[in-house]
This record gives structure tokens, C-alpha cells and sequence, in this order.
């Protein structure tokens, strides 16, 4: 039995919030953000004690998504009531974020409605589509690259494009089935519709990159979490072929050609993906269905085939007045045509920090001091590859010792990288068949995210 749910931004805004049981007053909302920025951790706890209620949270988009309980519910239930909340909100918003949430919060709230009492009822898109009556707002998408001159298919394929990063984030107009495939810590995903006529098919390779790397440089850990997903937008298809690389090698025994190979540890499927092509061709075969499916999940484990896309060079000091320097030296080893995107340092500071003055190499970075969080945090938003940017910070921390400096760190970077793949997993083709009657648009993105990528100083 859920009583509250509510949805903040990473800043403390409440952006949804609905009572059903009104047994708890809508204090709890500051309350929540107040317990959860004051813990010293990383990692704040997922079921928090408050009196007699209980948060419980996820974290994705940026956002808190937040359910209070009593102490006779199942945390765990109410965790993967949260997790499929946030995938029925980017199922009919075409993704989770701040703004998404601000456009269409009648929408969600019109979800949230479908709970009876504080007992979660459905949270199947195939019924849900039978009482939401309210039409998704989609942000206009952001384009990172020019699509004029790119094409991936050859000849017979010529509106092949590769799409940016946020080409995927389309609100499904006609509602659909749903159905998740969960193994380890990574999801694939399939989406299969039609959208106002259009003859358009998505494909996203999507990684999420873990990394540590320690005080003198060496990397520590290297684990890379992928998926493949496909959205359809065809009047009509009996079977998609996605062609990946050739040389993809499954497991460290197995290789294919000669040379550098793509290589993942463990890979699994979808029941309904035929495989009879992938361990000769590497091929998969789908018919598609109005849904959602997982095609296929990746992960690759304790090895990156390429450097860090980050190095940091860190010089942390006391200067003569008593003040904390940090001088940071951060570097994008990505090649020279690529560049990063959204890029955020969080650096940790010592206790009681007061105030800082900063110097940043160009004019479009940002920083500011957070001393509720104890970090600093420093945004970027764009890193071209092959460059090197730096930041000089100035903080007055009262009593500063040998102690308080020891304090410092560690740095963690959230990023994005646009046309980039971890693995170097990539799609050879994609064909459709029968052959669609009008030009079918074919739209390829690549992109990495940090799921954690910390650098101890």
C-alpha cells in the first residue's frame, strides 16, 4: 500500500505530487530532500525511515521518483512498482527527464490515477491505453549533427541517416503492449508502432560505461552494460534482419577473423528473435509486434578495447591566506572528430566549505559550490575529443588542516558521448521485408552514457 508518490528534480522542485490515502501531509516532500542531500554517501540508501513513514526512491533521469509506505508493505514490491512507473512515463512521453515530466503532467498524473486507493492496479501499456485519454507533448528534439551527408546502408538505402542523440525519444502516439526482459544490470528494448503514417524505423545502440580509476592513473575497473533497441514505425513489416559486426566475438575463447575483434563476454536475446543466421553471419531476425521487446543485451566485463574517454590531473594545495586550491586538468582522449556532451564533475570537498572563487579555461563552462552535498560541481557542455580543458577553484574552508584536505575527492563524471560505442559493437545493415511500399527512413544512433565513472584524486 503506496500513500504518497511524488516526483523531484535533482534541485529539490517537486514536479508531481499526489496524495492517496491523505494520512501524511505534504511536508514530507522537503523532508525527503532534505534526509536524502544530507547523507555523506554516494549512494544514498533506497528505503529511508522518517517517524513513522518510509521513503522509498529511484533515481533516473536525473529525478527522484519517490512512494511513502508504512512499515507493512514490501519495499522490494514498491521499488518495482517505481521502476515500471518510470518506464510507462517514457513509454508515453518519449523519455524521462525534467522537462518531459513539466509538458506532460496531466498526462502523468491521469497515470497515477489508475491506482486505486494507494494499491498499484496495472502497469501494462496494453490496458492502460484503454483509459488514458490524454496526448503526450514531445520537447523538440536537440540535434547534434548534421544529417546531410551521412549514410549507412549503401546504394539501395539511401535515406539511411544516423540520428542524433534524442531521435529515440519519440512519444508513442498509438499506445501498445509492453514487456520488459531483465538480465544481470542491463535492459534492451523494442518498440514497434505506428506514428502518424510515417515510414520511419529507429535503431539505438546504447551503452553505459562503469569505470574507476585510481589516484596514480591506473584504471581499476572497466565494465561496459549495453543494449540494442528498435523502434518501428512501419504500416507494415513481417521481419526485421539486423546485421551486426561481423567480427563480434561472444565470450574471451571465441574469435572470429583475424586482428582486433568486437568482443562482448555474454550476450542474451529475446524468445522471439530467430538466431539461425547470428553464429555464422551474425544476424538477428525479428518480427515485430506492436510492444515492446528485448532484442538483445551485452556486457562486457574488466576490459575496455580503447583509453578512458577521461583522464584528470589533479593538484590539490593550501595556499599562503589558508584557502583549499584545487587546480584540474581534465582530458578528452575521445578522437579528434568526436566530441562529449553534457559533461559534469562532482568533486567532493571537505566540511564546511564557504564560499569559492573560480578561474575556467573557456567561457562555457560553469561551476558552483553545493554545501549541502559537500561537491563541487563543474559542467561542461561540450568536450571536444583530443582537448584538454582546466579549472582553477578557490574555497574557504575554516580550521583547514592536513585532515580536511585529505577529504578531497572523488571525482565523478556523467557524460554522454554521441556516436560512440564503448565495444565498438556497431549494425552492418538493417533490412526489412517485405520490401515497404514507400521510402522507409532508416535513423542508426550510437551513444555511451557514465553510469558511474569515478577517478579517485
Amino acid at each position: 500500500m503506496i500513500s504518497q508518490v511524488f516526483v523531484l528534480s535533482s534541485k529539490g522542485d517537486r514536479l508531481v505530487y499526489k496524495d492517496f490515502r491523505g494520512n501524511a501531509g505534504s511536508d514530507l516532500v522537503s523532508g525527503f530532500y532534505e534526509k536524502v542531500t544530507a547523507l555523506t554517501g554516494d549512494q544514498p540508501p533506497v528505503v529511508m525511515r522518517h517517524k513513522e513513514v518510509h521513503f522509498v526512491h529511484v533515481r533516473q533521469g536525473g529525478l527522484y521518483l519517490v512512494a511513502t509506505t508504512t512499515a507493512d508493505s514490501s519495499p522490494f514490491a514498491v521499488i518495482e512498482f517505481l521502476n515500471r512507473f518510470a518506464a510507462l512515463v517514457k513509454d508515453y512521453c518519449g523519455g524521462l527527464s525534467e522537462k518531459s515530466v513539466q509538458m506532460n503532467f496531466a498526462l502523468i498524473y491521469e497515470l497515477l490515477d489508475e491506482m486505486d486507493y494507494g494499491y498499484v492496479q496495472s502497469t501494462s501499456s496494453d490496458v492502460l491505453k484503454n483509459f488514458i485519454q490524454t496526448e503526450a507533448v514531445s520537447p523538440r528534439p536537440f540535434s547534434l549533427f548534421d544529417l546531410a551527408n551521412v549514410g549507412l546502408f549503401g546504394a539501395d538505402t539511401q535515406q539511411s541517416k544516423v540520428a542524433p542523440s534524442s531521435a529515440a525519444t519519440r512519444p508513442i502516439q498509438v499506445r501498445h503492449h509492453m514487456t520488459r526482459l531483465q538480465a544481470g544490470n542491463f535492459h534492451l528494448r523494442v518498440c514497434v508502432c505506428v506514428q502518424g503514417g510515417k515510414s520511419e524505423i529507429f535503431v539505438d545502440v546504447i551503452e553505459r560505461m562503469t569505470v574507476v580509476i585510481g589516484a596514480n592513473g591506473v584504471l581499476m575497473k572497466a565494465d561496459v552494460q549495453g543494449e540494442v533497441k528498435v523502434k518501428c514505425f512501419l504500416p507494415s513489416c513481417s521481419e526485421i534482419r539486423i546485421g551486426l559486426n561481423e567480427d563480434l566475438s561472444v565470450g574471451a575463447s571465441q574469435l572470429r577473423g583475424y586482428g582486433t575483434t568486437v568482443r562482448v563476454d555474454q550476450c542474451s536475446f529475446h524468445p522471439a528473435v530467430r538466431l539461425e543466421e547470428f553464429d555464422s553471419h551474425r544476424i538477428l531476425r525479428l518480427s515485430p509486434s506492436h510492444g515492446e521487446q528485448s532484442v538483445m543485451q551485452y556486457q562486457l566485463a574488466d576490459h575496455l578495447p580503447s583509453a578512458p574517454p577521461f583522464r584528470l590531473f589533479p593538484a590539490i594545495e593550501k595556499d599562503s591566506g589558508g584557502r583549499l586550491l584545487m587546480y584540474l586538468k581534465l582530458r578528452c582522449d575521445l578522437p579528434p572528430k568526436s566530441a562529449a556532451v553534457n559533461v559534469g564533475a562532482t568533486i567532493r570537498v571537505p566540511k564546511g566549505c564557504v564560499s569559492m572563487s573560480q578561474e575556467l579555461s573557456s567561457p562555457d563552462q560553469s561551476a558552483e559550490l553545493s554545501p549541502q552535498s559537500r561537491a563541487v560541481l563543474w559542467t561542461i557542455p561540450r568536450f571536444q575529443g583530443g582537448t584538454q580543458l582546466s579549472a582553477l577553484f578557490k574555497l574557504d574552508v575554516p580550521a583547514l588542516s592536513s585532515a580536511s584536505m585529505m577529504e578531497v575527492g572523488p571525482v565523478g563524471l556523467s557524460f554522454e558521448l554521441p556516436k560512440t560505442t564503448a565495444t565498438g559493437l556497431h549494425v552492418r545493415f538493417l533490412r526489412l521485408s517485405p520490401v515497404q511500399p514507400g521510402p522507409a527512413q532508416r535513423w542508426v544512433r550510437y551513444v555511451t552514457h557514465s553510469d558511474s565513472y569515478t577517478i579517485r584524486v
